[in-house]
C-alpha cells in the first residue's frame, strides 16, 4: 500500500503538530509520566488515522465496454429516479455512494470516454446523507460521453467533514475507465446519474469498491 499524493501536505503538517505537542509536554510536564504516555499514545493514533485515510491500496481493476464501474469506495445509499437539473434537465436514475472517513477516498472514472462537461460549485457543508447536499453543498459535476453516445454524469459532493474536493479532469479530456479523476478529503459522497432503464447491479446498503464493483450496465 502507498500514500496518495493528496495526503503529503496533510501528513507533513500532522507530523509537525505531533512533534510540537510532544516536545511541549516533555518540557512542561516531564515529571508527570502518565500524561506524557497518554499524549504519546494519542499522537500515534492520530498519525495512524491520517495515514489510513490517504492510503492508496494496490488493486486489480474491473472493466468492460458496456459496464459502469463504481467511482468510489463506500456504501450505496440512494437508488432512485430523480430530476437532474444541472446538465440533462430531465429524469435520470441516480445511484449515490456514501464515503465514510475510513474508506479509501480516491475517485475513479466509471466509464471511458470524452469529458463533455465540467463545473465546480462552491457551497455548503451539509451532512453527505442529507438529500439537499446534492444541490447545495460544495461539489463538482463531470459528464463523460461513452463511444456509444451514452452520457454518464457523476458528481463529487463535500460533506460535513470534507472541506476540499480535488478533480483532475476538464472538458475535452479523454478518460479511461477506473483511472483516478479526483479525491475528496475526509468523507463525503459521489452521485452517478444514468439513463432511465439502465440495469443497476448494486442494491441499497451494499458496500462497494471504486474501480472494482460493477455499478450498472449501459
Amino acid at each position: 500500500m502507498t500514500i496518495h499524493k493528496e495526503g503529503y501536505t496533510t501528513i507533513a503538517l500532522t507530523i509537525l503538530f505531533i512533534l510540537v505537542i510532544n516536545a511541549f509536554v516533555d518540557y512542561r510536564y516531564y515529571d508527570i509520566g502518565w500524561l506524557r504516555w497518554l499524549i504519546y499514545v494519542l499522537s500515534f493514533v492520530m498519525l495512524l488515522i491520517v495515514l489510513q485515510f490517504f492510503r492508496s491500496p494496490r488493486r486489480s481493476f474491473s472493466g468492460g465496454d458496456t459496464l459502469v464501474i463504481c467511482p468510489a469506495d463506500g456504501k450505496v445509499v440512494v437508488i432512485e429516479e430523480t430530476e437532474e437539473s444541472e446538465y440533462f434537465k430531465d429524469k435520470r436514475l441516480q445511484v449515490s455512494i456514501f464515503m465514510s472517513p475510513v474508506n479509501v477516498h480516491i475517485n475513479r472514472n466509471p466509464i471511458s470516454g470524452v469529458v463533455k462537461f465540467f463545473k465546480y460549485h462552491p457551497g455548503k457543508y451539509l451532512a453527505a446523507w442529507n438529500p439537499k447536499s446534492s444541490t447545495e453543498n460544495e461539489r463538482t459535476t463531470v459528464v463523460v460521453e461513452h463511444q456509444s453516445g451514452v452520457q454518464v454524469l457523476f458528481r463529487q459532493i463535500a460533506g460535513a467533514l470534507a472541506r476540499r474536493i480535488v478533480c483532475y479532469v476538464k472538458e475535452g479530456d479523454d478518460v479511461m475507465q477506473a483511472e483516478q479523476f479526483g479525491f475528496i478529503k475526509f468523507g463525503s459522497r459521489v452521485d452517478v446519474f444514468l439513463p432511465i432503464g439502465t440495469k443497476v447491479n448494486v442494491s441499497l446498503n451494499e458496500v462497494v469498491k471504486g474501480g472494482i464493483t460493477t455499478l450498472a450496465e449501459i
